[in-house]
C-alpha cells in the first residue's frame, strides 16, 4: 500500500440516497460477490466484488473524478475498497459502509 493522500470520506445512507436520487453520475460499487449481489443489493447498483477491483477498476471506470459510493455487507469491504480507489488516485471516493446499515429499498 502507498501512502494515503487522501482522507476517506464516509457517506451516511441518508446523505448517499439524496445524492444518488438528485445528481447524474455517480456510481454505486457493490464490493461483494456475485452470489451475495443477487441475493440482495442497493438498487442501481454495479457489482465489483473486491477480489476483482484492483486489477480492473480503471478499464472499467476511466475517469477518476467520477463520484463513487462503495458498499458492502459490513463495512470491511467498502472500507478496504476506498482505499484501493484512493491508491488509484480516484478523487470523488466514498465509503457507504454495509447494506446492512441502508435502511431504503434493496433488489
Amino acid at each position: 500500500m502507498t501512502m494515503q493522500s487522501f482522507i476517506i470520506s464516509n457517506i451516511s445512507p441518508g446523505e448517499a440516497k439524496k445524492r444518488l436520487d438528485s445528481e447524474k453520475g455517480i456510481i454505486l460499487l457493490d464490493v461483494r460477490s456475485e452470489g451475495e449481489y443477487k441475493e440482495k443489493h442497493i438498487k442501481g447498483s454495479k457489482v465489483f466484488p473486491l477480489e476483482t477491483l484492483e486489477n480492473s477498476v480503471e478499464t472499467k471506470i476511466p475517469n477518476k473524478n467520477t463520484t463513487i459510493f462503495v458498499y458492502c455487507n459490513t463495512g470491511n469491504k467498502s472500507r478496504k475498497a476506498a482505499e484501493l480507489l484512493i491508491d488509484k488516485e480516484y478523487t470523488n471516493v466514498y465509503d457507504l459502509g454495509g447494506i446492512v446499515n441502508w435502511p431504503y429499498e434493496t433488489e
